[in-house]
């Protein structure tokens, strides 16, 4: 299955932030005070399904030329944990981050940011397209202790019918997503998206996702 992802995640533009050079700021988020986000995310979500892997998939074609710039953004280290354990506090964290990179990068396609179909990119400075989002969450939620293993890059097919990319967090609570679309961190069954395939766990590259979750049978669940 060949994805255009030329018109990701544009729905919803947001004023962009003067954010810091390189990955100076991830101190900002880390650091910065809640202050919009009063409740505490304490309550941690109800188990949920895992989806799960059907064999290896073709990688996405940018996503290869990306790890070709941010190797590191790409490397399996298969002695770190396969599966976040949630805490409340790790909660409160994920939330965190999830919602101000939602707030603080400005959405745009690859065609106006890079005159470029597609390209994968860490949003350093304040803009991007959904894959550039979760890249930067991934980067600050590993700055923050969880373990990049266990967040996965993942391919959907959106309401819309078109190519979105999404971040899915392997947890003890099940595979939760991470979007640009909404604050909301949805186990990935409650999402109304098809699941086509994401990174794997276990090595570079990519495994295909079985048990779609679609529009018609996330809604019957």
């Amino acid at each position: 299955m060949r994805i255009a992802f030329s018109k990701l995640c544009v729905a919803r533009p947001r004023k962009a932030l003067n954010l810091l050079a390189g990955l100076a700021l991830t101190g900002l988020f880390l650091a910065a005070p809640a202050r919009t986000e009063a409740q505490t995310h304490a309550a941690l979500p109800a188990a949920s399904l895992s989806a799960l892997t059907t064999g290896p998939a073709r990688p996405i074609a940018a996503w290869a030329e990306f790890c070709e710039r941010y190797a590191g953004e790409c490397a399996v280290d298969r002695t770190e944990p396969a599966v976040i354990t949630l805490t409340p506090a790790l909660w409160q964290t994920i939330n965190g981050i999830n919602r101000r990179i939602n707030r603080a990068v400005e959405a745009v396609t690859d065609l106006d940011h890079w005159r470029a179909a597609d390209r994968w990119d860490l949003a350093e400075d304040g803009r991007g397209d959904c894959e550039d989002f979760q890249l930067l969450k991934r980067r600050l939620l590993v700055d923050a202790g969880l373990p990049r293993r266990a967040m996965r890059m993942t391919v959907v097919i959106d309401e819309k019918g078109e190519g979105h990319a999404v971040l899915t967090l392997i947890t003890s609570r099940g595979d939760l997503v991470l979007d640009n679309k909404t604050n909301a961190i949805l186990p990935w069954t409650q999402t109304g998206y098809t699941f086509v395939k994401r990174e794997s766990q276990d090595a570079v590259g990519w495994v295909a996702l079985g048990r779609d979750a679609s529009p018609l049978t996330a809604a019957n669940r």
